[in-house]
């Protein structure tokens, strides 16, 4: 990642978009409740939704909430928007986290193949680690090669 990105990390969406608004590009968002990253991927004008597995509450008794759906898949695909994955947080986490949030974000990987969305992952350590961690969680070779574009 570079150092001159952006992370926005603010609750309201209105104050969110006034951010995008006076922020140079590149921008990231750091991924909140499913209703916020869906208005905000709908607004686009910004590039990358950093973990919007990470805030997504509780998950149900036969189903996994991992913060995106078809839906949103699609609408990023349209406006341009890609997923993040930090996996310095990811390994910051203790044992039980990281298995919920890596099978949150297996089930990610597998909703972007199947739309064509892309994901990118920051603050890797380097490349071959960004392409083992990908194949791991289930990611194409075409989402890899992307990844790193």
């Amino acid at each position: 990642m570079d150092n001159n990105m952006k992370i926005i990390d603010e609750k309201n969406i209105e104050k969110t978009k006034q951010i995008i608004r006076k922020s140079p590009h590149p921008i990231i968002i750091l991924g909140q409740e499913d209703d916020y990253n869906r208005k905000l991927l709908e607004y686009g004008n910004f590039d990358i939704l950093l973990s919007p597995e990470a805030k997504t509450g509780n998950d149900k008794l036969k189903q996994m909430n991992s913060g995106i759906n078809n839906v949103t898949a699609k609408i990023a695909v349209k406006n341009r928007v890609k997923f993040g994955l930090d996996l310095e947080e990811i390994k910051s986490l203790d044992k039980a986290n990281k298995a919920k949030r890596l099978a949150k974000i297996r089930q990610n990987v597998k909703i972007c193949r199947k739309v064509k969305a892309i994901i990118k992952v920051v603050h890797s350590e380097s490349k071959e680690q960004t392409r083992a961690f990908l194949l791991s969680m289930g990611a194409s070779t075409t989402q890899i090669k992307q990844s790193f574009d």
